[in-house]
């Protein structure tokens, strides 16, 4: 519990999607499951922290796959009235000089701080679509959705009588917030400048995707038809982030302070946007997860206590046997090794680059000594993602025994493999990796990373003592030369030190699982990263 209370800040939190439960459709991936593990975390430990957030009337997508093996979309209405509480508050955003009215939900069902979410869907409104599908569209849809998310979140604060002292900004897409908070100084007479130095003190930015592409950005005369720019001129959104717009460079120059999520993500980031004239300092702030959503308590007591973590994790590894074969009614074996890797399906996470050497690795899994477990899901209309998948699909059917993929990858599926899998698997394109919050979770409970020094890996592994590194944290512009050097390293260190470990020394496996819950558990809690978030980036 932190010390001062009442003397910390109370911070408004903003994100497009949040990760609390699978009663609750409202995430995407990592970004909404670190949101949601927050928003926990600041329940648990008492921290003032309030989330704004947007109720998706169809969540993300349902991602199926079909006879044939390839993913396909569904979507369906959720009714979330039964666990939601009506605050009985409307405010109003206009969009393409429409007035579009937003409810204001509230939802702290999940031992979550209170989390009040934006609704469209309401009789009256022509636009009742935008909170429909998150991430569903692109361009005009998408900033009507960011619009509702930080022009209506803060409007919403003002009509709850919630007194905020630092708005927090998860991702660029909560960069409205920031054109309101100036718009309401500049209305009481302020200049521009001014508008913008005093928003700037009470705003903090987390930025993730180290990728270009994933930095969204729109032409500034697209902003200024949707009505996203407030009274803004066009020449002072180019002189915020350009034309294209780039929400994440109006996010750095509109916060004092910013934060990556990793350490080698904030060197990452930093080169990255060195070039960006005013921007924020981004330092690093390495997330955190949730013990009680993710980590089972049994396998930490059982570390503490140095003993009966092989039969506790045999559990966890049976339940995950058991959810395989009532899902795909494929039952594999509890005696080999299970290796687990659930990623969104894009291509520098490299889901297939253990297949990429057949001659090797096809005898370990026609005998069903290494058998592997895959989940994912790519975006709706990402083609290159569901063709990922697809080839995972082809490789469960090629090897029925020993290789299986769960579909519509989701908070349960993530719990099952990262609790019941004897190794979790990670092999991105170092550096494309921000953090990677489900090998926490997999270290914590007793399961053993085999990653690429990406993400939040560097900061814990000590190979061969509580996981295991390949690649030595190569680096290549070019992309097969990264391959082949990260696609040996993998195999060798696999088949030469991962798999013989696990069937002739139960003793270390059992040693580096203890290690690996010890050694991560404290370290890589939602606790310290909130400590670090009120040191590193609230503090006033």
């Amino acid at each position: 519990m932190p010390n001062n209370k009442k003397t910390l800040p109370r911070v408004a939190y903003f994100c497009m999607e949040y990760g609390l439960d699978n009663q609750f459709k409202a995430y995407a991936g990592g970004l909404g499951i670190l949101a949601g593990d927050y928003m926990k975390g600041a329940r648990e430990y008492h921290y003032p922290i309030v989330g704004i957030g947007i109720r998706w009337k169809q969540g993300y997508t349902d991602q199926l796959i079909d006879k044939q093996g390839q993913p396909y979309d569904t979507y369906h209405n959720y009714n979330y009235d039964e666990i939601m509480e009506d605050t009985g508050m409307t405010v109003n955003v206009q969009v393409r000089g429409r007035n579009v009215a937003c409810k204001v939900w509230k939802l702290d069902r999940f031992d979550n701080a209170p989390l009040y979410l934006l609704d469209t869907d309401v009789p009256g409104n022509e636009d009742g679509w935008i909170t429909g599908q998150l991430y569903g569209w692109f361009g005009e849809e998408r900033i009507a959705q960011e619009m509702v998310l930080g022009v209506g979140g803060v409007r919403a604060l003002r009509a709850l009588g919630i007194d905020v002292d630092v708005y927090h900004f998860n991702e660029g897409h909560a960069l409205f917030a920031g054109f309101e908070l100036m718009r309401e100084k500049m209305e009481d007479g302020m200049t521009f400048d001014e508008a913008w130095t005093a928003s700037r003190n009470q705003i903090v930015f987390t930025t993730h995707t180290p990728v270009i592409q994933g930095n969204e950005s729109h032409p500034v005369d697209r902003l200024m038809y949707m009505g996203a720019n407030l009274g803004m001129k066009p020449s002072q959104l180019r002189r915020l982030a350009g034309d294209p717009f780039n929400m994440t460079v109006g996010a750095l120059r509109l916060s004092r302070k910013s934060n990556a999520v990793a350490k080698l993500h904030g060197e990452t980031a930093n080169k990255m946007w060195e070039h960006i004239h005013g921007r924020s300092e981004i330092t690093a702030i390495t997330n955190g997860i949730h013990l009680g959503t993710w980590v089972d308590s049994a396998m930490i007591k059982a570390a503490e206590a140095g003993k009966g973590l092989w039969d506790t994790h045999l559990k966890n590894k049976k339940a995950l046997i058991k959810f395989i074969k009532e899902r795909n009614g494929v039952e594999l074996d509890a005696d080999k090794l299970i290796i687990g890797f659930a990623r969104r399906a894009v291509p520098y996470k490299r889901s297939d680059l253990i297949f990429s050497k057949p001659e090797l690795i096809a005898p370990y899994l026609h005998d069903g000594k290494i058998q592997i477990v895959f989940s994912g899901r790519a975006h709706p209309l990402d083609d290159r993602g569901k063709e990922i998948a697809a080839n995972l699909v082809a490789m469960s059917r090629k090897y029925p025994k020993a290789v299986v993929f769960l579909e519509n990858y989701d908070m349960s599926i993530g719990a099952a493999l990262t609790r019941g899998a004897d190794v979790w698997l990670n092999n991105p394109r170092r550096p494309k990796e921000a953090s990677g919050t489900s090998g926490m979770k997999a270290a914590m409970n007793g399961v053993l990373n085999l990653s690429i020094l990406d993400g939040w890996w560097p900061e814990a592994c000590q190979h061969g003592v509580n996981g295991w590194q390949f690649g030595d944290g190569f680096e290549s512009d070019s992309e097969t030369e990264l391959d082949n050097n990260d696609r040996d390293a993998l195999y060798k260190v696999l088949l030469e030190e991962v798999a013989p470990t696990y069937y002739d020394n139960r003793k270390k496996w059992e040693e580096m699982m203890r290690a690996s819950i010890i050694s991560t558990k404290e370290a890589f809690g939602v606790k310290r990263m909130l400590e670090e978030y009120y040191e590193l980036l609230y503090k006033i």
